[in-house]
């Protein structure tokens, strides 16, 4: 299954029994961004700033003061059925004089969650990869526009006495191609070193 992040912020509000719940989604990277995130759009004068994030293998949540275990990971689930991966959500509960009850407010939290991230715009994650290439000075001209036919970005590039050190990132899954292309394009004078 390939997981995708948000291509911007989203948001979504919805009403249950007069307490409003507002989602707020954003793509992250650390577990300092999502807790960034959290201290830039929790409301003070809610009753809760429910959350959760992941990041690969990495997750958390809070339930910030709900009955445990209805708020924060419900909305972990909701990043989790939808496909998304590198997110932090934060629902925001203003009390509306109703008690929702335990059923009540995992429907809620997990349900606003859901939709915001539902109707937010995706990319799909690709795994980045690096490497390093020796080019001899006579193959730099091919070795650029192989690299551009691959999608690779080029990090870094020092030249020396007999060519340049080049330091790039493209999708993972195009490397071995990029290998071959590159073997081939230069009559095999490239040198691929260690993994930066």
């Amino acid at each position: 299954m390939t997981l995708d992040t948000l291509a911007s912020r989203a948001s979504h509000t919805l009403e249950v029994k007069h307490s409003r719940f507002t989602a707020f989604a954003v793509a992250i990277d650390t577990a300092d961004a999502a807790i960034a995130f959290l201290d830039e759009v929790a409301d003070p004068t809610a009753t809760h700033n429910c959350w959760a994030y992941r990041i690969g293998d990495q997750y958390r949540s809070s339930d910030d003061g709900e009955v445990s275990g209805t708020a924060g990971r419900p909305i972990l689930t909701a990043i989790d059925g939808q496909g998304f991966d590198r997110v932090m959500v934060v629902v925001t509960r203003w009390y509306g004089g109703t008690k929702l009850g335990a059923g009540g407010l995992v429907r809620a939290y997990g349900g606003c969650a859901a939709e915001c991230l539902r109707t937010a715009p995706r990319v799909p994650l690709v795994a980045m990869t690096q490497c390093r290439l020796a080019v001899a000075f006579n193959d730099i001209g091919v070795v650029h526009s192989t690299l551009a036919a691959f999608g690779a970005n080029k990090l870094d590039e020092q030249f020396e006495e007999d060519g340049a050190r080049m330091v790039v990132e493209l999708p993972a899954d195009r490397l071995p191609a990029l290998r071959a292309q590159l073997r081939d394009a230069t009559r095999d004078r490239l040198r691929f070193l260690d993994n930066a």
